[in-house]
């Protein structure tokens, strides 16, 4: 298994991993599966600032991780929320966490602070996973999606990649203007 930087291609793939999870629950507040076009867009507007990564099988997409900007704004440009979706037949094998870390690696690289991650509550995998990846709850917002006929919280969580100091932080890194070499270092650390 490889961990590599998803290019248009993957859109396929990581609609069909993605397809479930807005079909049969509440794990993403989207209602109809989005179009390739729509996947290929999103891939090329989220790497131009962070990355996006997959792991790969045999050519054989298994998992996607990626970072998006938490708001518009230019005050919080050093945090980032995160997703990540694994194929039903693949979980629980690490594959999340492997993408995570290496997600995580590469924005400390950038020059990041802070990662949060949105949870439709209840949902005890998810909530497990990311406390197992030392993420801290600190909100629920609650009745805030609408969904298959039911009103749903969702929870936040935080975790702190780097702890800011008192100093002006530089702005961080665009995902495209990394060293290549530190990149590959870090997802080839997390590949088998």
């Amino acid at each position: 298994m490889k961990i590599i930087k998803a290019q248009p291609v993957h859109a396929g793939p990581i609609r069909n991993i993605y397809a479930p999870f807005v079909e049969n629950g509440f794990v993403t507040f989207e209602t109809q599966v989005p179009d390739i076009e729509v996947f290929e867009e999103r891939i090329i507007h989220y790497t131009q600032k962070y990355p996006w990564l997959v792991m790969e099988e045999d050519e054989t997409v298994l998992g996607y991780a990626y970072a998006s900007a938490y708001r518009e704004r230019i005050a919080y440009q050093w945090v980032v929320e995160c997703s990540v979706y694994v194929h039903a037949d693949h979980q629980k094998k690490g594959i999340a966490a492997k993408l995570y870390e290496a997600l995580f690696d590469l924005l400390r690289l950038q020059g990041l602070y802070k990662v949060y991650a949105v949870i439709t509550i209840p949902n005890a995998q998810s909530v497990g996973f990311h406390e197992k990846m030392e993420f801290k709850w600190f909100a629920t917002y609650e009745n805030v999606g609408y969904k298959a006929g039911k009103w749903c919280n969702v929870g936040w969580w935080q975790l702190t990649l780097t702890e800011p100091d008192e100093s002006i932080p530089s702005a961080p890194t665009p995902f495209p203007k990394l060293d290549n070499t530190a990149v590959e270092n870090i997802l080839n650390k997390y590949s088998n």
